[in-house]
């Protein structure tokens, strides 16, 4: 990394997609103009669905509207509803637990682990009752849960396991790509994700042929992609565009040199920011298996004092999720009564995310470094 730069270093860049802009305008105009007029879930939404399935070895892949919906096209193909419990994260996302509280069931919010911030094993195990359908993990930042002994647990509880890997894409764990360890996967391609896009748009992911079909059923109001009007069961309007679709095909071969140069970032600044942890700034391990360089987290126990101290130097941090998820006023009345989750309540009171993306400068990396380590540095006693 070369010296560093007092430009401005934004945490969401404007110009994510700007390089690709002419590959967009001809998506844009290849759809428009197409004959076929099919503007949602064509024949180009069949060849993403099919590259992807390819390029992971895994079962099946159907493309559908967010990630969010993906959650929620794998639980209503389970027939997880009223009267059933999902395990998941109390911290992370909304989604985690909306989703399951939109079919019906009951979220019941286990402990993170404390480095990793994904569910802890040890008390999702604790949470299981007759009532439980599912577990649904969620990798964080750029950890991976820890989906072996997940997977062991709901092989011995017998139960579904859903892995949200939203987030992500480019990541493996014992050769395995996060998104196949469950019985269903998914991801999401909102604009900042490792393969994100100019809109909104998610897969499912499943080695069941069953379910797939059950989702690929449910994402299309319930029809069966053969018999237009005639609708199986009560499903979702959740359809891949076809611009998206075009553009995801396009931007594919890309995909693995901007999962390096983010992988680079990360590990430039956890080797670079290892040795802050004495002074309350705990930087994730450089590199390793089951990581992805979806977000670079730190957790700081001046957060908001870092935060305003970046800010100075002119570079936009991120809190995600300031607030463990029972504790969120839409989720506590369905939280379990006299729940702890002490883990999460500190991930929520200490992470703070700093900019990547694969267009980052080596400048504006090195500028991050040192403006994270004079803070840590400055309030040493």
């Amino acid at each position: 990394m070369t010296a560093a730069t007092g430009r401005t270093v934004p945490f969401f860049a404007p110009d994510l997609f700007d390089t690709e802009r002419e590959a967009l305008l001809a998506a844009l105009y290849e759809v428009g103009t197409d004959p076929e007029q099919k503007f949602i879930l064509g024949r180009r939404t069949a060849r993403f669905e099919e590259a992807l399935r390819d390029s992971l070895g895994a079962g099946d892949v159907v493309a559908c509207s967010s990630g969010t919906s993906a959650l929620t096209l794998v639980l209503a193909a389970m027939d997880i509803g009223p009267g059933d419990e999902v395990v998941v994260p109390a911290f992370g996302c909304a989604p985690l637990a909306s989703t399951v509280l939109s079919c019906g069931a009951t979220p019941v919010f286990a402990d993170v682990d404390p480095v990793t911030l994904t569910m802890d094993p040890d008390h999702a195990e604790q949470l299981l009752t007759a009532r439980t359908r599912a577990l649904m993990p969620a990798h964080m930042f750029s950890v991976m849960a820890d989906m072996p002994r997940l997977r062991d647990l709901a092989s011995r509880a017998g139960v579904r396991l859903v892995e949200d890997a939203a987030l992500a894409q480019g990541g493996t764990l014992r050769g395995r790509p996060a998104g196949l360890w469950g019985d269903a996967g998914v991801y999401s391609f909102v604009q900042v994700k490792v393969f994100g896009m100019p809109g909104e748009g998610g897969v499912v992911l499943s080695a069941d042929a069953g379910l797939a079909d059950r989702v690929r059923m449910l994402r299309n109001h319930g029809q069966d992609g053969r018999h237009r009007f005639l609708h199986h069961r009560i499903g979702h309007n959740s359809r891949f565009d076809e611009v998206m679709a075009a553009f995801q095909l396009h931007r594919l071969a890309g995909l693995e040199e901007r999962v390096a140069r983010r992988n680079a970032i990360c590990s430039y600044y956890s080797e670079h920011l290892a040795d802050l942890r004495e002074d309350g700034v705990a930087a994730p391990p450089a590199g390793g298996d089951g990581r992805f360089p979806y977000v670079y987290t730190l957790l700081c126990e001046d957060r908001d004092g870092l935060r305003d101290h970046l800010a100075a130097e002119g570079i936009d941090t991120h809190v995600y999720y300031p607030r463990a998820l029972p504790e969120q006023p839409a989720f506590a009345p369905h939280a379990r009564p006299g729940g702890q989750w002490p883990r999460a309540r500190d991930a929520a009171r200490r992470n703070i995310s700093l900019p990547l993306y694969p267009h980052l400068t080596d400048e504006r990396v090195e500028h991050v470094v040192t403006a994270v380590r004079a803070f840590a540095h400055g309030r040493k006693p």
